[in-house]
C-alpha cells in the first residue's frame, strides 16, 4: 500500500467515530432543515424587513460582541426564532464536534489524508501539544517562525545582496493562497501609521499571474542591486510560480552582469517550501528556505511562513506577531464561544441560511475601507475554493448545492457600481465590514463631517436601504423593494491586529459552513483537473502533433493562435 493510501486509510479509522455519529444525527439534521425550511414558510417569507426591523427586542437579541467588534445580524431575514432554530441545525449537523476535531488535528481532511491546522500556526509558545503523525506540531511552528524572524530582521537591519548594497526591495513570487492573502494583509497595513512607519524606506510587491505583464511591472519599478526574491510554493512545482521565478532569476543574472550567476541567485533569492532540495537546485541557500506542514493549505497558510516571510521582511517581526494575536484571538472566541454567540459559527449558519433556505446563491463582501481592497479577493478563493463542491467528505452526493458566488468592493465605489443591481435587480445577501477610526483621517475646511465620518454614513445608511426599501407609486422605476438581507461588522480600527483577527474569522465561518453542508473545506480536486488539462494543450502548442488529441472546438482556437503567433514572428523578422 502507497504512503498516500495508509494516510487516508487512518483518515477514514481515526474519523470513524464521528462518522457514525453523524450518520445517526443525519435523520436529525434532515428534520432541522426541515424545520427551518417550515418556520420560513410559515413566518419569514410574507414578512418584510421594514416590520421586524421595528421590533427592538429582535434587534438587540440578533447583535453580537467579542470583545470590542460587533456583529449586527438584525438585517437578516430572520426572528429570534429562526435564530434558536439556525443554532439547532448547528446542534445537528455536530457544528462543535467537528471544530474540536479540527482544532485537535483530526485528519479532517479526508480525500488527501492530513489535518487541517492553520490555527497551530498562532498558537502560543507553550500551547497544549497538538500532535500530528505523533509529534507535536507547535515546535516546529515556532523554529520556522523563529528563522524567518531572525532573517528578516537581519536583512531590515542592513543585510546586502551580491553587491554590496542593502536589501530593500522585496518582490513576493507566487500564486492563488501563496499570494492572495499576504497581498491582502499587506494592502490592509501599508497605510496603518504603525505598519507604515516599520516599512518605512522598504518596498514589497507581488508576481502572481503567469501573464508576463504581471512580471513586467513589479520589475520595471526594481533595481536588482537591492531586490530580494522570495519564491512561495510548498511543493516547489507550481508551474506558474517557478516560470515567474525563472524570469526573475534571468531578468536579475542579466543585470548583475560582473557577478558569478550562481552568487546572484544566492544573494537575492529565499524561498517558502517544504522542499529544500528542489529550492537548492534552483539557485537559493538552503538555509534561506523556510517550510511548513502539509496540514495547512495554500488558502489558509497566510499565518505560516507564506505570509510571515515576505510581510515580516517588509514591516518587521512585530508587526507580523500582532497579526498573528489578533487571528489567535479570533481562534480563542471560536473554540469557547457557543453557538449562538458565537462570530464565526453565527457567520456560517447565517450563510448557509441566506443560500440553502432561501435560495440566494450570491454574497457580497462589501468593506467600507479602501485598505481592504483585496479582502474580497481572498475570501472569494477562501470559500469558493473551500466550498465550492458538489460531494460530501465521505464521497456521497451533497443534497444540494454548497458554497456561494461571492464578490465585492471596497465602499463606496461599489456603490457606483453594482449596488444598483442588488437594491432593484437581484437580493444579494451583502455583508458590511466598517471601522470606527480612520487609517488616515483627514477633515476637508468647512465640511461638517470629516472623509471618514463621510464614509461611515454611506455604512450606516447601505444597509437600511437594502433592508427597507423604496416606495414611490408616482414613479416606479425608482421603487427599491427592499428586503434585502444583510449583516454589518464594526470593528473599531484596521491595524494588525484586527486583520488578523478578520482574516481569521473568515476562515473559520468558511469552515462552519462546509461542517453544516457536509463537504470537505480543505482539498480542491477541481483545481487539479485544470491544471492537467493546461499541461496538455501546452504541449499541443509546442507540438502540432499533439493537437490531434484534442477535442475539435480547443484544435480550432489553438490553430488561430499559433497562425497569429507565426505571423507576429514573420513581422518581426521582415521589419514590418
Amino acid at each position: 500500500m502507497s504512503l498516500r493510501l495508509l494516510l487516508v486509510a487512518v483518515a477514514h479509522a481515526r474519523l470513524a467515530p464521528i462518522r457514525q455519529r453523524a450518520a445517526s444525527l443525519r435523520g436529525g439534521a434532515d428534520a432541522a432543515w426541515d424545520a427551518l425550511r417550515a418556520h420560513v414558510a410559515a413566518d419569514i417569507e410574507s414578512t418584510h424587513l421594514r416590520d421586524l426591523l421595528r421590533d427592538d427586542a429582535r434587534n438587540a437579541a440578533l447583535t453580537f460582541a467579542c470583545g470590542d467588534i460587533t456583529l449586527d445580524c438584525s438585517r437578516q431575514r430572520a426572528t429570534v426564532e429562526t435564530l434558536r432554530l439556525l443554532a439547532a441545525l448547528g446542534e445537528a449537523r455536530g457544528v462543535a464536534a467537528k471544530r474540536d476535531a479540527m482544532l485537535r488535528g483530526d485528519l479532517v481532511n479526508e480525500s488527501e489524508g492530513r489535518a487541517a491546522l492553520h490555527t497551530a500556526l498562532r498558537a502560543p509558545r507553550g500551547a497544549a501539544p497538538v500532535l500530528v503523525d505523533g509529534a507535536d506540531v507547535h515546535a516546529a511552528i515556532h523554529d520556522t517562525l523563529d528563522r524567518a524572524y531572525a532573517f528578516a530582521g537581519k536583512v531590515r537591519a542592513g543585510g546586502v545582496g551580491s553587491t554590496g548594497k542593502m536589501l530593500t526591495n522585496v518582490v513576493a513570487i507566487g500564486i492563488g493562497g501563496s499570494c492572495l492573502g499576504p497581498e491582502c494583509v499587506y494592502e490592509a497595513l501599508r497605510s496603518e501609521p504603525a505598519a507604515q512607519a516599520a516599512a518605512a524606506g522598504r518596498s514589497l510587491r507581488f508576481i502572481s499571474n503567469v501573464d508576463p505583464v504581471d512580471a513586467a511591472r513589479a520589475l520595471e519599478a526594481s533595481d536588482p542591486e537591492t531586490t530580494l526574491f522570495v519564491v512561495v510554493s510548498k511543493s516547489f512545482t507550481t508551474a506558474e510560480t517557478l516560470l515567474n521565478a525563472q524570469v526573475c532569476r534571468d531578468w536579475l543574472v542579466a543585470r548583475l552582469p560582473g557577478v558569478n550567476p550562481a552568487m546572484a541567485v544566492a544573494g537575492h533569492f529565499c524561498a517558502v517550501s517544504s522542499d529544500v532540495e528542489k529550492a537548492a537546485d534552483f539557485g537559493v541557500e538552503p538555509d534561506n528556505v523556510f517550510g511548513f506542514g502539509d496540514y495547512v493549505g495554500g488558502r489558509f497558510s497566510v499565518h505560516s511562513p507564506v505570509g510571515a516571510l515576505p510581510l515580516a521582511l517588509h514591516f518587521g517581526p512585530s508587526i507580523f506577531r500582532k497579526f498573528l494575536e489578533g487571528a489567535r484571538a479570533c481562534d480563542d472566541h471560536f473554540a469557547a464561544a457557543p453557538l449562538e454567540e458565537n462570530l464565526p459559527v453565527l457567520l456560517g449558519l447565517f450563510g448557509a441560511y441566506n443560500s440553502a433556505v432561501l435560495g440566494f446563491p450570491c454574497r457580497a463582501v462589501l468593506p467600507y475601507a479602501q485598505a481592504l481592497s483585496r479582502f474580497p479577493a481572498h475570501v472569494q478563493q477562501l470559500d469558493m475554493e473551500s466550498n465550492g463542491k458538489s460531494v460530501a467528505s465521505d464521497g456521497s452526493a451533497l443534497d444540494g448545492d454548497a458554497g456561494e458566488i461571492i464578490f465585492g468592493e471596497p465602499g463606496t465605489n461599489g456603490q457606483h457600481s453594482f449596488y444598483q443591481l442588488m437594491h432593484q435587480g437581484r437580493a444579494v445577501p451583502a455583508e458590511f465590514i466598517g471601522f470606527c477610526e480612520s487609517q488616515r483621517p483627514a477633515h476637508a475646511k468647512g465640511r461638517p463631517l470629516s472623509c471618514h465620518d463621510e464614509l461611515m454614513a454611506n455604512f450606516f445608511a447601505q444597509p437600511d436601504a437594502l433592508a427597507m426599501g423604496d416606495v414611490d407609486e408616482a414613479h416606479p422605476e425608482r421603487a427599491c423593494p427592499g428586503n434585502r438581507p444583510s449583516l454589518s461588522l464594526l470593528l473599531p480600527r484596521l491595524d494588525a491586529y484586527h486583520v488578523g483577527f478578520l482574516v481569521a474569522l473568515y476562515e473559520h465561518r468558511v469552515a462552519v459552513q462546509s461542517f453544516l453542508f457536509g463537504n470537505n473545506a480543505f482539498d480542491q480536486w477541481g483545481v487539479q483537473l485544470g491544471k492537467v488539462l493546461a499541461g496538455r494543450v501546452a504541449d499541443a502548442l509546442g507540438d502540432a502533433a499533439e493537437a490531434a488529441a484534442l477535442n475539435s472546438s480547443t484544435r480550432g482556437l489553438v490553430a488561430a493562435y499559433r497562425r497569429h503567433a507565426r505571423a507576429s514572428i514573420e513581422a518581426v523578422a521582415s521589419g514590418s
